[in-house]
């Protein structure tokens, strides 16, 4: 069982040694960088000698360029922002001597998440299973953007362990990035031919919120729930301020 653990990467040089080294038990490490502008590629190859460079088309792109590049029977894909706990890698470690028609098609992980100092119990952030661990053969990428994932047509089983997943820093990373997601998804929405209008632009943000809030038992989470509810409620409406705006506006 060769596993080849996949990162993509961009301006990440505060964690890449840690990810890195968090999958110092696979067979190779790859990493996949888009035109960073600090030491990120620097770093990654103190720890590998398997570091591309590849323009950002998208991350469903991204990833598959990453795969493609792998060597390894399975795929092990992480983002840099994640570590794997022990309980997980001796999970990994016992599937080597597992015999290989014994084996299903894919792993899937659950993944544990920091969010502004709290570590996130509900708010449909938890246990927010994820295959991670899977075949590279028959696998594809698929989803809507920005948040494309892994796939197998095969058996999924779930391993025992986590991921920890540290994510946005503070305030200004969530906006950035939630304003990036949006901008991703609308424009997947447009090639699709989709439309908007007030109906999903009031409709679909206030039920994001009460899903998130309350569904989802962010009250749970504290101030920080409230946050996440209020950042998803945001996000969903960017996403189709942003759709209209592509289909409704000219230069």
């Amino acid at each position: 069982m060769k596993i080849s653990a996949c990162i993509i990467a961009f301006n990440e040089e505060s964690n890449i040694a840690d990810v890195c080294e968090t999958v110092a038990w696979a067979d190779e490490i790859i990493v996949v960088d888009s035109d960073s502008t600090d030491r990120t590629a620097e770093i990654a190859r103190q720890y590998t000698d398997k570091v591309f460079n590849r323009e950002f088309k998208g991350f469903k792109d991204k990833h598959e360029y990453a795969d493609s590049l792998a060597s390894g029977d399975w795929l092990f894909w992480i983002d840099a922002d994640e570590r794997v706990t022990d309980e997980l890698k001796r999970s990994i470690e016992k599937l080597r001597s597992t015999p290989e028609s014994e084996l299903p098609d894919g792993f899937r992980i659950a993944r544990s998440t920091k969010y502004l100092g709290r570590w996130i119990r509900h708010s449909g952030w938890y246990p927010d299973h994820q295959m991670r661990l899977y075949r590279k053969e028959g696998s594809y990428w698929d989803g809507v953007a920005p948040h494309q994932t892994a796939r197998v047509d095969g058996r999924v089983e779930t391993l025992e362990g986590e991921l920890l997943h540290y994510t946005k820093q503070n305030l200004a990373e969530h906006h950035r990035v939630t304003e990036m997601y949006a901008s991703l998804a609308a424009e997947h929405l447009k090639e699709k031919g989709r439309t908007t209008g007030i109906f999903h632009l009031f409709f679909s943000t206030i039920a994001a919120f009460f899903r998130s809030y309350i569904v989802k038992q962010g009250f749970r989470d504290g101030i920080q729930g409230m946050m996440i509810a209020i950042f998803t409620a945001y996000g969903v409406f960017l996403k189709y301020a942003k759709l209209w705006e592509l289909t409704n506006t000219q230069e």
